[in-house]
Formats: structure tokens, C-alpha cells, sequence
């Protein structure tokens, strides 16, 4: 039986019989296995990994041998009810966080007398402490991911168009063993770097700050960095701006420490963009948690109060966006460790004119 399935089980609370798995992320966060169509169900007594024929071979042999693994046939309601019956559960958790109200009320008819009670973020909760081996797929992603801006670097012209970089991207990170992205790759140029989250437009590369914001997923664990080039020759204002967006992240970097405030991360940040001609374009957070989703706890935010420790992995990401003109932004990852804070990113954040 793993750690997490331990942790799982000592996290219920008195009166609590079990927990009723159905997000994808979670069921192979738990069982160390990738299915699409099932569930976990996990009592103080048995914990059981439910799937249909085309999950349950692979399933018996990859999933974490603390569960059994079991092919749905039948009335899920009787199969449900049996389970309970046999492992004395009346009260079971539920993921109120990830479940509809129509799919809530079909759970609830199936159960029975089984009292489903809301779960909030007992498992998210669990998961935002990243153990070594969750660290080490994290940084595998991410050397993908600066893998390919090494390759982008030398495919990057002035005919090439802000979807065409960011397709290649995807299709590079693929090519090296990710199985997809951890969110749409942003890739915007000129006027379009202005956007934070700008979309990808099928037009030529302007003139000015390139942003390419993207990262992969490795067997499960997602990655996150971005990086802002410059097409042609960066005039002086601009390089005053990226200077203050690497300034700024340097900064927090270097302050990084086991036991501080998410919140006190991104003021160092912010006093400095503040500090300069910029001050008031740095609208969004400093950064955030990542793992199996793109965005995890902790919120690397002004006034956030988590104190960062072993376990968690975070980015970070301050940028300057002059709307309507151009934008720069700087990402790097950084994992807890045991020896405590390092900053994970090795790609290169010097300003590179293009």
C-alpha cells in the first residue's frame, strides 16, 4: 500500500467510513494508474479501484496494489451498495469540488443508504505536498520544456506566424517524450504581447517582444516557463522594461526561503516594478502552485499568508503589459526540496534579439 493511500485513509475523519473517488487527476494521483472512465473507492478496511474491460488488465497489474482492482458489470447502484455493505461504510466522502449537481443527486440514488458527505479539499489539500518522486517528473517536464526553446530559437523568422511557433513547440515537446501540454500555448508578439494570455493569431511575427508562455506534461506532472525574446532590436524604453521584469524576479528568487509567506514573495516583486516607470502594469499574481494541474495551490499572491515549505512547487512570473503597445514576462519554476528552495529553470532570460 503506497504513502498517499495511507495518508488518504488517516485523513478521514471520526465518523467517516471512506471516500468516493471521480476526478481523473486524483484517482491516478491515489492509484498510480491512468483511466479515463471509473472510479476509486477507497474505506478504512478495503480500497477498491473500479473500472470497465477496457482499464481492468492494465489496470490489475499497473494500479497500486493496495487496491483492488474490479470490473464494473451490472447496476452500478448494486455494485456500490455491495461494497459499502461489505466494508461498513454509512458515511462516505464525496468530491463536492469536482462534481456536478446532476451527477451528485444520480450518486447519491445509486449509494442508498449511504450518506454522502462533501469532501472539500481533503485531496487537493494532500497532493499540494509534492514528494521527491512527484519533484523529479516536474523537473523531467521541464527540461523538455526548455529543450524545445533551445530548438525554437533557431526556428523563429520573421515569416513565421505566432501559431506556426506555437504549434512547433507543441510538437517538439511530443516528440521528446511529453504526452501533451499543460495548458494552450501562448505565443504573441508586438501589440498581441500585451495580453497576459494572448491567444495565438495565424499572422506574421510583429516587430518587438515575443512572450511564449507554454510547458508539457510528463507522465502526469506538468511543467511551466515563460520567456520573452525581442523580433529586430529592442529600443532603449524596452529594455529598460525587460531589465525591470528580470530585476524583479531576480529579486524574488534570491529571497526564497523555507518558512516565508506565499504574500511576501510577491510584494518583493511588485515594490520593484512599482519602483520604476512601469508601476501599476504588473496586474496579476507573482505566481502559483503546479502539478498535476497547471494551477495547484499554493496562490503565490499579495496577502496570501501559506508558508511556503518542502513540498510545494511554485512559479515565478512577473511581467509588465503596456496595453495596447507590448508586454514582457518571465517565468521560472521552483520545487521545496529537501535542502530546502531551488529554482528548477536552467533555460537562458538574458534579452536575445532575434
Amino acid at each position: 500500500m503506497s504513502t498517499r493511500l495511507l495518508k488518504v485513509k488517516a485523513a478521514l475523519p471520526e465518523g467517516i467510513d471512506g471516500i468516493f473517488v471521480t476526478n481523473d487527476r486524483n484517482r491516478e494521483w491515489l492509484s498510480g494508474f491512468h483511466f479515463s472512465d471509473g472510479f476509486l473507492l477507497v474505506t478504512k478496511e478495503k480500497s477498491y479501484l473500479l473500472t470497465d474491460s477496457r482499464y481492468i488488465e492494465a489496470a490489475k497489474a499497473e494500479a497500486d496494489p493496495g487496491f483492488i482492482a474490479t470490473q464494473m458489470a451490472g447496476p452500478r447502484s448494486e455494485m456500490f451498495q455491495n461494497l459499502c455493505r461489505e466494508n461498513g461504510v454509512k458515511k462516505l466522502y464525496f468530491e463536492d469540488s469536482w462534481m456536478s449537481y446532476a451527477a451528485y443527486n444520480s450518486f447519491k440514488t445509486q449509494f442508498g443508504d449511504v450518506e454522502l458527505t462533501p469532501a472539500g479539499k481533503l485531496l487537493e489539500n494532500l497532493r499540494e505536498f509534492k514528494d521527491e518522486g512527484e519533484m523529479e517528473k516536474i523537473i523531467k517536464a521541464q527540461r523538455i520544456t526548455e529543450e524545445a526553446f533551445d530548438h525554437i530559437l533557431g526556428f523563429i523568422n520573421p515569416d513565421r506566424t505566432e501559431t506556426e511557433v506555437a504549434l512547433e513547440l507543441e510538437f517538439f515537446m511530443r516528440s521528446k517524450g511529453a504526452s501533451g501540454c499543460s495548458f494552450s500555448t501562448i505565443a504573441v508578439s508586438g501589440a498581441n504581447s500585451s495580453r497576459p494570455h494572448g491567444v495565438p493569431r495565424p499572422v506574421k511575427l510583429e516587430k518587438g517582444f515575443f512572450t511564449m508562455d507554454y510547458g508539457c506534461v510528463y507522465q502526469g506532472y506538468c511543467s511551466d516557463m515563460t520567456r520573452t525574446v525581442v523580433i529586430g532590436k529592442a529600443d532603449d524604453r524596452m529594455k529598460r522594461l525587460y531589465n525591470t521584469v528580470l530585476s524583479a524576479q531576480l529579486a524574488a528568487e534570491e529571497a526564497l526561503a523555507e518558512g516565508m509567506e506565499a504574500g511576501a514573495l510577491d510584494k518583493i516583486a511588485r515594490d520593484i516594478i512599482d519602483a520604476s516607470e512601469f508601476k501599476g502594469n504588473f496586474g496579476h499574481s507573482l505566481g502559483h502552485g503546479v502539478g498535476m494541474y497547471i494551477h495547484e495551490a499554493p496562490g503565490v499572491a499579495g496577502g496570501n499568508k501559506t508558508i511556503l515549505t518542502k513540498g510545494h512547487v511554485i512559479t515565478i512570473e512577473p511581467g509588465i503589459y503596456l496595453a495596447g503597445e507590448y508586454g514582457c514576462r518571465i517565468e521560472d519554476m521552483v520545487c521545496f526540496r529537501e535542502n530546502g528552495p531551488e529554482v528548477i529553470t536552467k533555460a537562458p532570460k538574458h534579452l536575445i534579439e532575434l
